[in-house]
């Protein structure tokens, strides 16, 4: 029982380990994923590989091609949107349900990952960028707090599942937007604080929106159809 136990720990450590390197961009989109080569990086076994790969194929981060084996799953301008759009459903609802049932701890909690959040803009706005990846965690966690308290469990996991896609485009891009998205983030704030979820899902469209138009103006992607935006919540 002890060494499935420790098993079982090694293979989510390797899992959790391949899916943060394919989202912060260290595994880059259409990178072949060679097993024997991934052992010695992760070091665990090829049979545990291939079920860490497949668990992430399920998970759209990775591309399973049968006996050619895996690669990281591409990116697209047509993905990149839906995730946006998908992303911002999924979160206008949950701003909504939190808004009104978070009571002080929660807005305590909500105080507090926007301050970590805003410190850590104040570094990537002076151009160092070697703490990229804190920046996009607190990022992540504010967003995270500002929906914690709306009593769904799924759907704070399916959140958390599309921003991670959504992440990804971002660090490819290293798609940091200066004192547009630290503004948008503070009104954030302030709406959840007075609880209009109205004025909040507003900003949220225009961060989103903001945050797919900077990521494909830096060339992360290059297509006729780059300056298409999304309008409420959907692909124009």
């Amino acid at each position: 029982m002890l060494q499935k136990a420790v098993s079982e720990t090694v293979a989510e450590s390797s899992y959790r380990q391949i899916r943060a390197d394919i989202i912060f961009g260290r595994l880059t989109p259409g990178q072949k994923l060679k097993l024997e080569n991934l052992k010695g990086a992760y070091g665990t076994s090829v049979s545990t590989l291939r079920e860490i790969l497949n668990r992430l194929s399920s998970e759209g981060l990775v591309l399973a091609e049968g006996q050619r084996g895996f690669e990281v799953a591409g990116v697209s301008v047509a993905d990149l949107k839906e995730i946006a759009a998908l992303r911002l459903l999924l979160e206008e609802h949950a701003l909504e349900q939190s808004f009104e049932q978070g009571d002080v701890d929660w807005e305590a909690q909500l105080v507090s990952a926007h301050y970590k959040l805003a410190r850590m803009e104040k570094v990537m706005a002076s151009g160092d960028t070697s703490q990229a990846e804190d920046w996009k965690r607190y990022d992540w966690e504010f967003h995270q707090a500002l929906i914690a308290a709306c009593g769904s469990r799924l759907l704070m996991e399916t959140h958390s599942a599309i921003f991670d896609k959504y992440l990804r485009y971002q660090m490819v891009a290293l798609s940091y937007r200066g004192g547009v998205a630290e503004l948008e983030h503070k009104q954030l704030l302030e709406a959840a604080l007075r609880r209009d979820s109205s004025a909040a899902k507003q900003i949220l469209q225009r961060h989103i929106q903001g945050g797919v138009e900077h990521a494909l103006d830096r060339g992360l992607l290059s297509s006729s159809t780059k300056r298409e935006k999304i309008d409420n919540g959907r692909t124009a």
